[in-house]
């Protein structure tokens, strides 16, 4: 019999249908059975050994809630038996004009390490620590504060915004696994080197119990950030060069791309988005679909603007874009760009696409639109000396700082920056212009609520626009870094950025900024709870005592 390794995940739902995402251990059909009769049933497909399916269900009912169970080749695997927690539903929308829409986002999640007590596998059992060096984990919080009140609020969507796993900072239990797999002396050591290790930082992730339970219960929409890959993934064309002579970064590569299409990418689409990708209809078709899949991710490589990973969803009158900031970027010094020219023209399309359907827009970036003053103009500083304004000794000097300071926001790119401020004044004016904007972000471990002015003379938009910015979920920052933000937010420090400009001859940004919430330290969630032009954000952390999540921000919107 079939046995369920990992999942299930609900994924996306809408009024009546939905996917869930499982890995079995053997080929067979997987099913998903609903209390209300709603089902829905797919073969498994394989790579690299490992099966898997996204179960399409339909027929279900708009605007109700109903349990479901998961089946393998006709025996159930899902609920768990002796399960602590409520049974898995699906909740489908019933869109009206005072429906609320909750939309719960983070990211940077550090695998859980074993003090949690949960029995995740084997190896984590032998590490048996009993402390958790980060803090509280906020999705393990989240979770239980949903069990204790399974017919209460939850979230309709959570958006994790990047790092859902870490290839590059492996936990202790998994460097212990590393170490009997192979020879952690050989690069890359105590990272991740191929697929079969990818698969296990997700199951070392999605099995912790608390958030197994959760992602089978509450949708989830997901984009990659830079350590799902490695610390600075595509900072530059100079970091590209060295580390395509990186003996092992190839398959690292390729294996990244693979099990991020697996894990996360596919389960973003809708059905009908599904029905008609080429990549999925490949991989399907044949009884391994490895070869199928590595292409792909081959192709992703060497030609980024051929692969799409951004994407829409629609909550009635909220329109949700995720983003890709990392594998769609222009990395030559002279036309360095965030987006591609392709992507670019994608967002803009979406962002304006039915304009007056939605009365509020949600743009997923993992990397945060507005910084602290002083990082925002350092970055800038960064991008003039690297494209050559001081000279070749000064852009040196700046491609090495690069690295070591991450300098690779949306401010190192201050053309796309400009663009996407432009793009956002277009979608938030007119009669039709939404009520909010807002730029969902993580990546720089704390939260803040960041608000931009538009010059007068300008064309502003009406429409409120925000930067929310949350991380992590479960990771940490140092003493030092906590100063360091809190500086850059300050008179002094912007001072000090607008000296940086000067010396770069680098110009204003044609719009202003001011931070009107924050800085917050710790594992921590944002929601944004939003009903009809109304929209209401609440700020959450795991409460380090074992508190649960406490409410540490609560503020209107509009």
């Amino acid at each position: 019999m079939a046995r369920l390794r990992l999942g299930p995940l609900l994924r996306y739902v809408d009024e009546e249908t939905a996917t869930v995402w499982v890995e079995a251990s053997r080929p067979c059909v997987a099913e998903v059975r609903c209390a209300d009769g709603a089902s829905g049933g797919a073969p498994t497909f394989q790579v690299d050994g490992h099966h898997y399916a996204l179960i399409p269900v339909t027929g279900l009912t708009p605007g109700t809630e109903t349990t479901y169970e998961v089946i393998l080749d006709g025996g159930g695997v899902w609920p768990l038996p002796d399960s602590p927690y409520p049974a898995s539903t699906i909740r489908t929308p019933a869109y009206a004009a005072d429906t609320p829409i909750r939309v719960t986002f983070g990211s940077c999640r550090w695998a859980a390490p074993p003090a949690m007590g949960s029995p995740l596998l084997e190896h984590v059992r032998e590490l048996g620590e009993e402390h958790d060096p980060v803090g509280p984990d906020a999705l393990d919080t989240l979770a239980a504060r949903i069990a204790a009140d399974p017919d209460g609020e939850r979230p309709d969507v959570l958006v994790l915004l990047g790092d859902q796993v870490y290839a590059d900072e492996t936990s202790p239990a998994t460097q212990a696994w590393l170490a009997r797999r192979r020879d952690l002396s050989d690069p890359p050591g105590t990272e991740v080197a191929d697929y079969q290790e990818y698969t296990h930082l997700y199951y070392e992730s999605w099995l912790d119990p608390e958030v197994r339970w959760l992602l089978s219960t509450v949708p989830s929409a997901m984009i990659f950030d830079d350590h799902d890959l490695i610390d600075d993934w595509n900072t530059s064309a100079a970091w590209l060069a060295d580390m395509r002579e990186v003996p092992w970064w190839h398959e690292r590569l390729l294996s990244g791309l693979m099990s991020y299409w697996v894990h996360q990418h596919i389960g973003n689409l809708s059905p009908a988005a599904l029905a008609t990708d080429p990549v999925y209809a490949a991989v399907r078709a044949t009884p391994d679909g490895t070869d199928a899949l590595r292409e792909f991710a081959a192709r992703a490589d060497a030609d980024p603007a051929s692969v799409r990973w951004s994407y829409r969803r629609d909550f009635g009158r909220v329109r949700l874009l995720m983003v890709d900031t990392r594998a769609a970027r222009v990395l030559d010094e002279q036309q360095r760009a965030m987006l591609s020219p392709g992507e670019a023209k994608w967002l803009r399309e979406q962002a304006l696409a039915d304009h007056g359907t939605y009365d509020h827009l949600l743009i997923g970036t993992s990397l945060p639109w507005l910084l602290p003053h002083l990082i925002h103009d350092a970055e800038g500083w960064n991008a003039a000396l690297c494209r050559g304004e001081r000279g070749p000794r000064w852009a040196r000097f700046g491609e090495d700082l690069r690295r070591r300071a991450d300098l690779e926001h949306w401010a190192a790119f201050p053309k796309s920056f400009a663009a996407l401020a432009d793009l956002i004044a277009e979608a938030g004016s007119g009669d039709a212009a939404p009520a909010t904007i807002s730029v969902l972000s993580g990546d720089v471990h704390h939260a803040y609520v960041a608000e931009p002015t538009w010059p007068a003379g300008a064309e502003a938009p009406s429409a409120r626009v925000l930067q929310l910015t949350c991380s992590p979920v479960h990771n940490s920052v140092p003493a030092s870094i906590r100063v360091g933000f809190r500086f850059g937010w300050s008179r002094f420090g912007r001072a000090l950025g607008r000296r940086f400009a000067r010396h770069a001859r680098a110009g204003t940004p044609h719009i202003a900024w001011r931070r009107t919430g924050g800085p917050w330290f710790g594992n921590q969630l944002m929601t944004l709870t939003l009903r009809a032009r109304a929209a209401h954000l609440t700020l959450d952390q795991a409460d380090k005592r074992g508190g649960g999540l406490v409410r540490t921000d609560e503020r209107s919107l509009t």
